[in-house]
């Protein structure tokens, strides 16, 4: 009778599991204080060594992600182009051509004024000592006199010895640049065209089907959060280029569409760019002007311009399409400058968009939500 009503079967099975979860518990293996700690001193020892690896492989690694991270950010641009019937290897050979001329064309603009600029380096310093010391010389409490540009690291001669010391550096680093210029645009060309595959790839790589459609929809994201950034970015950036050039220009400041060339570039790296090319307005138009009002107004002009755009202008386009964490996009600056120099700061903003699409795809919030969706 009572094993047909079930109720002391249901105590003999409830007693068996709680027997059997005591013997797995005490048989399972205690951490302690120091295990713990080896595990977390193991993990640390393989972060170490995987950044000494990317920081010595940074003249192989600097180019091959520049080409991927170009490849995503034209993979839309890429899916329209194959849509249209044009096959994977000239679509690829189509828009690395278009990128390369965009490059060559700004470094055919740049290389003229640069070369004045090098030609001049010597008359320009001397220009700066004459103006900037009187005003020094007015500050005593810097204790910095004429004299001290006179002996010492600061003299006239140290500085122009050291400008020749850069310009050396600078040429011998030119061999190496081109040969890492040529891998990127081979490996573009090659990303580009086996774009399809490699997605393929990855999909087939993982053995479940939800596992499949989680890869897919990230990588769907990825692409669509860079190029829709940066066209929109190179749209914006674009007009505030314009506006540095009639700002410079109306400041009486030189050669003012290679200002706005400048502010073009350097707005694409964050917090950076805009902090330098405020300092370079400033100090140009300090060594163009005689007063300290007329000489700070361009840099002034140029700042509030950048303020208002990234402020108002970016989210308002934007909108909560991509919401990008400032302070992420500061500390992955800091880092990837640190590691590969001006080629990290220009890879800091599209890696980090690239890792907070993927959290944010693959947060657990998020697939509960799509798991609720009828159908």
């Amino acid at each position: 009778m009572h094993d047909i009503s079930g109720k002391p079967a249901e105590r003999r099975l409830l007693r068996g599991s709680l027997d059997i979860e005591k013997d797995l518990s005490e048989g399972a293996p205690r951490r302690y204080g120091l295990d713990i700690a080896a595990a977390w001193a193991a993990i640390g020892i393989f972060a170490i060594m995987a950044m000494a690896v990317v920081y010595l492989m940074a003249p192989i690694l600097i180019p091959l992600s520049l080409a991927v991270v170009t490849g995503l950010i034209f993979g839309v641009a890429a899916e329209k182009l194959t849509d249209l019937g044009i096959p994977p290897l000239p679509t690829a050979l189509l828009l690395a051509g278009a990128f390369g001329f965009g490059v060559f064309f700004i470094a055919g603009l740049l290389a003229d004024p640069i070369t004045q600029l090098a030609a001049n380096a010597p008359d320009l310093v001397r220009g700066a000592y004459d103006r900037i010391t009187p005003l020094f010389s007015r500050l005593g409490w810097l204790n910095i006199s004429p004299q001290t540009f006179e002996s010492g690291q600061m003299s006239m001669e140290k500085v122009l010895e050291n400008t020749g010391s850069i310009l050396g550096i600078l040429s011998a680093s030119l061999t190496p640049a081109l040969l890492q210029g040529m891998i990127f645009f081979a490996a573009l060309v090659l990303f580009l065209s086996a774009r399809l595959k490699l997605r393929q790839m990855l999909i087939m790589a993982f053995p479940r089907r939800g596992q499949r459609l989680a890869a897919i929809r990230v990588m769907n994201a990825i692409d669509s959060a860079l190029g829709y950034y940066f066209a929109t970015a190179a749209l914006v950036y674009g007009a505030l280029g314009v506006v540095t050039a009639l700002i410079t220009w109306g400041g009486g400041l030189a050669m003012p569409v290679l200002w706005g060339l400048f502010a073009f570039l350097s707005s694409f790296v964050p917090f950076l760019g805009v902090t330098l090319m405020t300092i370079a307005l400033a100090t140009a138009g300090l060594l163009t002007h005689e007063t300290l009002v007329m000489g700070l107004l361009p840099a002034l002009g140029f700042f509030l311009v950048h303020l208002a755009m990234e402020n108002l202008v970016m989210p308002a386009v934007m909108g909560k399409r991509l919401e990008v964490n400032a302070f992420i996009i500061f500390t992955a600056i800091i880092f990837w400058t640190w590691m590969w120099g001006a080629a990290g700061a220009m890879l800091a903003l599209p890696l980090s968009i690239i890792g907070m699409t993927i959290a944010d795809e693959l947060r657990p919030a998020k697939r509960k939500a799509r798991r609720s969706l009828p159908g």
